[in-house]
């Protein structure tokens, strides 16, 4: 029999066949590296709970001031790596207030900032020497 443009049933049913087993190839493949990618060689049940995590770069700073009572403190710092952001002068959030005790306005600072609870927040703050 043939089909309205002419080609026999049978080759239609081929090209269907083969597409079917590229997919299903291309899904296997798939399949396959992202379970050797959860479970390393030799390494059998490894969980993302294993997984090292790499600290953020601290980034080098200026105090312009430090606001106890409000828990925030301004900087003008360099790019914030972790956070794509470029150089700039910006008010944080810190995330243990006793962080502002000993700071001051014209201190040189290095710090790590994260995202936490929506807001850019100084996880670390320490001097620069």
């Amino acid at each position: 029999m043939s089909a309205v443009d002419g080609t026999k049933r049978t080759d239609i049913s081929r090209e269907v066949v083969m597409k079917i087993a590229i997919v299903t190839t291309s899904l296997g493949i798939v399949i396959a590296s992202c379970v050797a990618l959860a479970e390393p060689p030799g390494r059998p049940g490894c969980t993302l709970a294993q997984v090292t995590v790499v600290p953020a770069p601290m980034t080098r700073g200026e105090i312009r001031k430090v606001d106890r009572d409000a828990g925030k403190i301004t900087i003008r710092h360099g790019p914030i790596i972790n956070l794509e952001m470029p150089a700039m002068t910006m008010v944080f959030r810190v995330k243990d207030l006793a962080m502002l005790d000993q700071m001051k306005e014209g201190d040189k600072v290095k710090f790590v900032a994260r995202r936490e609870n929506g807001a850019i927040t100084i996880v670390e703050l320490q001097r620069d020497e």
